[in-house]
């Protein structure tokens, strides 16, 4: 990596405070019969629970198809989520994300954040109670 790159990077994980922070879109997975949804996680190529984030929306939608739900979220606010989950890296623009597995597979407490779909109007409140994580991709898999 470069001396640019580095410092371009450092500027991206440690924005001051007169900068705006970096707004990614995260998948969601929306929980039946409840206004809100659970943050996606997936596996890394050697096996690393992560969560997945993306730039745009459009690259979203190129990894996960148009119908997956999703949620914009900055980097500190999808950190908190994923942190109770024991997950310290998140995935920026993965190229191929692997569908759901079983939605009754869950193995910890999830934070939740409102569902966005098309037409879904976003509730501002904070969920109330913490949910399973249903679906994450590549979980439960054995090894």
């Amino acid at each position: 990596m470069t001396a640019a790159g580095a410092a371009a990077r450092m500027e991206r994980i440690a924005p001051t405070m007169d900068e705006a922070p970096i707004i990614y879109a995260v998948p969601v997975r929306e929980l039946p019969g409840r206004p809100v949804g659970t943050v996606r996680t997936g596996r890394s190529p050697q096996g690393q629970r992560v969560g997945i984030a993306f730039t745009r929306p459009e690259l979203l939608v190129a990894a996960m198809g148009a119908d997956q739900a999703w949620e914009e979220l900055c980097e500190s606010a999808l950190r908190g989520m994923l942190r109770p989950l024991g997950i310290d890296r998140i995935q920026v623009d993965p190229l191929l994300v692997a569908p759901p597995l079983d939605p009754s597979f869950g193995d910890r407490a999830a934070p939740t954040v409102p569902a966005r779909g098309p037409g879904r109007p976003v509730d501002p409140r904070p969920a109330a109670d913490p949910v399973p994580v249903g679906t994450a991709a590549g979980a439960g898999q054995g090894r």
